[in-house]
């Protein structure tokens, strides 16, 4: 276990918080619940951000950017969305050293801003859809937070577009759905369920709110991504109208959608161990790491020579048709101390190098998800390099089947109100926070169902959706 990092099972909170630290992914910032994102942390962030951008510009979208600051008069234009965002807001009133004509909102989320232009912009059906995204950051006045989890200003990508049909909206809505799942699932190994959030619980001025929803290693449920079927309700609120193909004047149908920096922390509650972060290959800003050992200068010259030389075979090879991430890390750092913060940092595959290991020309690679103190038999060089790609797709796929496995295990279908109330039972008097899992099971909406879920600290997280495959599969019975 990693020194400094407190196990999953004496505090999962803790622990979570300590991988952050050792990772050296985040820090709380002097405002009280905003982070200040290392750049360890962000360049997680980033490889998030450059297959998500792939994916939407693949279906279509283009990126565009919208102010930070909006006029709290295009708030209060929709009635639901401003009570819904009001206790969260940042208010602007003075600027310049002059109180302002106007109080400005620091964005919680960019719809009013985007119709208001949409509505200039649209004019025709010639002008439909309209499929845009931004990368911006939001605030939130969240009283309680957790770093990436929960804070009041966090990264995120928002998409908002415009559609001539109720039909072309809906299919929107569940083609970023499908594509917030691809990207959990191949690219996180995070298995999701998706579904459609409850009225209670839909995006404030949305017809439907979809989501997808997993599971983290204290069996609790987070939120991961959400896309929303607007209707027409901003549309009708900003005016934006479209003259369609037989001359008719018509509202258009929107759609917004959103996920943020929330999924940093996804990663570490899903994959990480009580010896610190764990990446799945296809996220991780470094997929090889060399670590020369040598004792002193004599050493140090062949050892270094033989790791450059290793770096470029790496790097010559091939990983989901890029250049394997490689890294030499030459610093003048203990053996020790420099092997333990690429563990804690998550680092999939980590190769020390030492003078025995060139006589023998051969490499005892470690890979994170496996145990650290594992002994395995020495490889060839050259076998090394030339399966390094299979080590990392096995790492990958190995991600996903553990999480799997595990929410597998912590779901069950429930029939039962003795049975739900067993399964959400604290199993441990002395954790009373950690509860089952995911149950399947129907709920009646009223008060005595309300008192239930309060009593046993459930949230009702989404309706499955009907093709959500491989959910039944997964529950035991």
């Amino acid at each position: 276990m990693a020194k400094g990092i407190t196990t999953r099972e004496e505090d999962y909170s803790r622990w979570y918080l300590d991988v952050i630290a050792a990772a050296k992914l985040a820090d709380n910032a002097p405002v009280k619940g905003c982070m200040v994102i290392r750049p360890n942390g962000y360049a997680i962030w980033e490889r998030m951000q450059a297959e998500l951008d792939r994916m939407f510009k693949e279906s279509g979208h283009v990126n565009a950017y919208f102010p930070l600051l909006i006029p709290e008069s295009f708030l209060k234009k929709e009635a639901e969305h401003v009570a819904g965002f009001a206790p969260e807001c940042a208010v602007v009133t003075h600027g310049g050293g002059k109180k302002l004509e106007e109080p400005l909102v620091v964005r919680p989320t960019s719809e009013t801003i985007v119709w208001f232009m949409y509505h200039d912009w649209i004019q025709s059906y010639r002008d439909l859809p309209l499929l845009i995204n931004q990368w911006a950051n939001v605030v939130r006045w969240e009283m309680r937070t957790r770093l990436f989890l929960r804070t009041m200003e966090f990264l995120w990508q928002e998409g908002h577009t415009a559609h001539a049909t109720y039909e072309e909206a809906e299919e929107e809505t569940l083609l970023i759905l499908g594509i917030y799942k691809k990207f959990a699932e191949e690219f996180m190994a995070m298995p999701v369920l998706t579904g459609l959030k409850t009225d209670k619980e839909r995006f404030a001025g949305a017809l439907r709110t979809y989501c997808i929803e997993a599971m983290m290693q204290d069996r609790r449920a987070l939120q991961s991504g959400t896309s929303h079927f607007l209707g027409q309700n901003f549309s009708k609120v900003q005016g934006i109208k479209y003259l369609s193909r037989e001359g008719r004047e018509e509202f258009a149908w929107t759609t917004s959608w959103g996920l943020s920096t929330r999924m940093v922390g996804a990663l570490i509650m899903t994959h990480g161990d009580d010896n610190g972060l764990v990446l799945p290959p296809r996220l991780a800003p470094q997929q090889v790491v060399i670590l020369p050992i040598y004792r002193n200068d004599q050493e140090s010259a062949p050892v270094l020579e033989y790791c450059r030389k290793l770096h470029r075979e790496v790097t010559d090879q091939t990983y989901e048709g890029a250049p394997v991430r490689a890294q030499v890390d030459d610093r003048d750092v203990s053996r020790a101390d420099k092997k333990w913060q690429h563990v804690k940092r998550g680092v999939p595959i980590i190769v020390e190098v030492g003078p025995r290991d060139i006589a023998g020309d051969t490499l005892m690679p470690k890979r994170r998800d496996a145990a650290l103190r594992e002994k395995k038999p020495a490889i060839p060089r050259g076998q090394f390099v030339a399966e390094v790609e299979d080590e990392l797709a096995a790492m990958q796929h190995n991600l996903f089947e553990r999480a799997f496995e595990h929410r597998k295990a912590n779901t069950r279908s429930i029939t039962k109100l003795d049975e739900f109330q067993a399964f959400f039972t604290p199993k441990n008097a002395d954790k009373p926070e950690i509860h089952g899992g995911f149950a399947i099971c129907h709920v009646v909406d009223g008060p005595e169902t309300a008192e239930i879920l309060t009593r046993h600290k459930v949230t009702i997280r989404c309706v499955p959706l009907a093709d959500e495959k491989g959910i039944e599969e997964e529950i035991p019975g």
